[in-house]
């Protein structure tokens, strides 16, 4: 019989101690409890008034407000923002305030940041090679932080403030009272940064040599209130350039001066289309609030002759937005746009795209169509959108979000040919940004502190979106397998997911894939899809326009769900450990009947089949002739005694057993079931449900699903017994890839071999590029060629 460890008989007694008790290694009890399911009390704050036990908002839950009133001008000549701003803040806390701090972001930027003095770098590699990019970044020399004009009073009057690198305090001249409003004004100026001379960045401008213009997309371009709550007292991070925003909700009213040929994308609903669009893209606009496709309200040939003609003279475009944490822009007399409704509960919302013809074909074909399927599919598993509008924007490479609006990039080569990884990769980025709408601009979490209470959120969400844009979507993250590779990675270089924004190592992996992954495994194994489903929506809607803490997050889905999690946040959450769980050694036992007619052949059997001894083997032949075989009168009974043999003493004995029986008893005995001791070891340290398939010999496989409380008594090594009714001939531990495991070979038992491949080359000979030879397969569909060097056709833009 094969694959057996070994199979002896075990006497009931000894059977019942082992499925009682199980049989674990003994370990020594350490002074203070570090059991992997011991609760989270030290790591989450106490529940009081403002945030209850059961992470829903407290009775007394309060959050403070900021309304903003501005006038913004765009100035296309020199590539500069102008504005003034009045605020009104509304002190809804129990507290007193002395002072308010506003965010200065824009400072990011200024000549002296913290930003540029605490980037560490290096020369000397083994090559001792910069690149231009680098270089450039070391001789930083545009300034592009705040100019603060003035801050002053409504009767204005100058008001006392210090500027504090990217944080401002206005100092008041008297207290401002709980359930009080004051309101003051600022004004201000900054330089627009070109995001691909003047480092990168979330917000700045794209020049485009080939038509002489700019592409604006506009964003932390104003000072803004600070977040004051019962959680940190005042947001006191400053920017370095990772850690996001936390910003107060509050009323937008916004007009935009630029150049009178721009269209314009903004946060907000447009207030004078009727002066700022053409009758005939008037026409084109009511169109759209009633279509199920996109229409064009302006068109490329609109843009491109905006391009070349180039109108200065100024035109404002006025926008409200309610209930907002945050505002941005986009401007340019090179985009097209178009738009569409979509239906979100009650609520209609026009999806709209706003792109230069450098984003065609791609952005004409798919972006509304990605903005449209992320309200549905992100409404459906929290809430309905509750704004009007979901804006994508086309820019070069970047992505980055703003309530109702957002920035993405996927751009075609100049042909209009793009890659494979182009195209998903805008279709990915679009639905990843479009989301943010819900996490963090509706649950209004806190990205300076904590980058994975958006981004992950947000990123396993992205994951259910794009499977249901395509079968088989190509999606980066999300799934368990695909973060193996870093679970498993140098610790040295790993962060615990609960770790502040700036200080994070891998940020991609641990902001975004780790938590997702997390998430997904909640969902698909350790709570299943209904009861997941049910306790996400549960907190996405419990903190609808507030500003959940992790502890909240932690909570509710604790409290909606109805299990104790603490452990899987514990291991995930709070350590770097890994998943690594192994088949160490399976055990195949059957109960000993004490049948003499059944348990002496099995004896005989099992004897024959144990391996010869090489002496004994040789000795058949090497040995002509033992004494006993030439004087047989040597012979005794015992020479002839067969210990196989059933004697009617053996049966008696036997008969006096059952007898003692009762008749469940008597039915287990006869049971011929089958009993696999399989012991386990933790090797990563993360404690994970056990998933185990098992394949029986007539080709029939069963699934069994441990809880990973399993572990609670014995971290690192437990065994338990599986009774069967059938013998198993293969397990394989954890067989559709949904616990992170890294190590799949110590997952099985028998051990497999898996066949794989090594590549031969010649010295000096490149490996193929798998993108490039993608690449080239669609050239060669689209022109028609069979090959060689012809040179590709380009594709014609509409």
């Amino acid at each position: 019989m094969p694959c057996k460890s070994f199979f002896p008989r075990v006497s009931s007694l000894l059977l019942a101690l082992i499925l009682l008790t199980g049989i674990g290694v003994s370990q020594d009890l350490p002074q203070t409890n570090q059991n992997k399911f011991r609760q989270l009390g030290q790591e989450l704050p106490t529940p009081n008034v403002y945030r209850n036990a059961a992470g829903a908002p407290g009775h007394d839950y309060w959050q403070n407000r900021a309304d903003y009133d501005m006038d913004i001008r765009l100035d296309d000549e020199n590539q500069r923002i102008y504005g003034t701003e009045t605020i009104t803040y509304h002190n809804e806390s129990p507290d007193a305030l002395e002072y308010l701090w506003l965010q200065l972001d824009q400072n990011v930027r200024a000549l002296d940041s913290d930003t540029y003095k605490t980037k560490t770098g290096s020369i000397s590699d083994s090559e001792n090679k910069l690149s231009f990019r680098e270089l450039k970044a070391l001789h930083h020399q545009f300034d592009g932080g705040f100019k603060i004009e003035y801050v002053r009073g409504t009767d204005d009057q100058a008001l006392k403030h210090v500027i504090n690198r990217t944080m401002l305090r206005i100092d008041l001249d008297q207290p401002l009272a709980s359930g009080a409003s004051y309101s003051f004004k600022v004004k201000w100026w900054h330089n627009v940064n070109d995001r691909f001379k003047d480092g990168g960045g979330r917000s700045g401008m794209e020049y485009f040599k080939e038509d002489d213009n700019y592409l604006y997309t506009i964003a932390q371009f104003f000072p803004r209130m600070c977040v004051y709550n019962e959680v940190d007292g005042w947001q006191n991070k400053q920017f370095l350039g990772r850690g996001e925003f936390t910003l107060p909700f509050g009323d937008y009213k916004v007009r935009l001066t630029v150049p009178t040929d721009h269209v314009v994308a903004s946060t907000g609903v447009l207030q004078n289309p009727d002066q700022v669009l053409s009758t005939t893209q008037l026409a084109r606009w009511e169109e759209a609030q009633t279509a199920d496709s996109p229409v064009l309200i302006v068109t490329e040939e609109e843009a491109r002759k905006a391009e070349k003609t180039k109108n200065m003279e100024p035109k404002t475009w006025e926008f409200h937005a309610e209930n907002v944490r945050d505002f941005a822009f986009a401007s340019s007399r090179k985009f097209m746009w178009d738009a569409m409704a979509v239906q979100s509960g009650d609520n209609k919302v026009m999806a709209m795209s706003y792109y230069p013809k450098e984003g065609n074909p791609l952005w004409e074909r798919y972006s509304t169509q990605a903005v449209a399927i992320t309200l549905k599919v992100y409404s459906r598993h929290t809430f309905d959108y509750p704004y009007p509008v979901a804006i994508s924007v086309h820019t070069n490479r970047i992505g980055m979000e703003y309530p109702m609006i957002c920035f993405n990039g996927g751009r075609p080569d100049a042909d209009g040919t793009y890659t494979e990884r182009t195209k998903y990769g805008m279709i990915s980025v679009i639905i990843h940004e479009v989301g943010h709408n819900y996490f963090p601009m509706i649950v209004n979490t806190d990205e300076r502190q904590w980058t994975w209470m958006d981004e992950g959120l947000n990123t396993f969400l992205q994951y259910l979106t794009e499977q249901e844009w395509e079968r088989d979507y190509p999606s980066r993250r999300g799934p368990a397998y695909k973060i193996v590779e870093y679970m498993k990675g140098d610790k040295s270089n790993i962060s615990p997911i609960m770790t502040n924004s700036e200080s994070i190592h891998q940020f991609g992996n641990n902001a975004y894939a780790k938590p997702a992954t997390s998430l997904n495994i909640l969902r698909e194994t350790i709570l299943g899809r209904e009861a997941f489903d049910h306790a996400f929506r549960i907190y996405s809607q419990r903190w609808m326009f507030k500003q959940p803490s992790p502890a909240d997050m932690f909570r509710t889905l604790e409290d909606a769900s109805g299990t104790d999690l603490d452990w899987f946040w514990r291991g995930w959450y709070y350590t770097t450990d890994h998943v690594d769980l192994s088949i160490d050694e399976v055990n195949w036992f059957q109960i000993d009947t004490k049948n003499p007619d059944i348990e002496k052949p099995f004896a005989k059997t099992q004897e024959s089949n144990q391996p010869a001894f090489i002496g004994d083997t040789r000795n058949q032949t090497e040995v002509e002739e033992t004494l006993t075989e030439a004087l047989p009168n040597l012979n005794d009974f015992y020479n002839k005694y067969d210990p196989y043999g059933v004697s009617i003493l053996d049966r008696d004995e036997y008969n006096q057993y059952l007898d003692s029986l009762d008749q469940d008893e008597k039915a287990l005995l006869s049971g011929n079931h089958h009993y696999y001791e399989i012991k386990f070891s933790n090797i990563g340290g993360l404690v994970m449900p056990l998933i185990l398939e098992f394949t029986f010999s007539d080709g029939s496989k069963e699934l069994q699903r441990i809880p990973a409380e399993i572990w609670r008594y014995h971290t690192d090594k437990i065994s338990k017994v599986f009774v069967m009714d059938k013998e198993v001939i293969n397990i394989t531990m954890d067989p559709y890839l949904e616990t992170a495991d890294t190590d799949v070979w110590n997952n099985h038992w028998p051990r497999q071999v898996q066949p794989s491949r090594f590549q031969v080359f010649k010295n000096n000979q490149a490996s193929p590029n798998p993108m490039k030879r993608a690449r080239k397969v669609q050239e060669m569909e689209q022109t028609g060629s069979k090959g060689g060097k012809k040179k590709r056709s380009k594709t014609k833009k509409p």
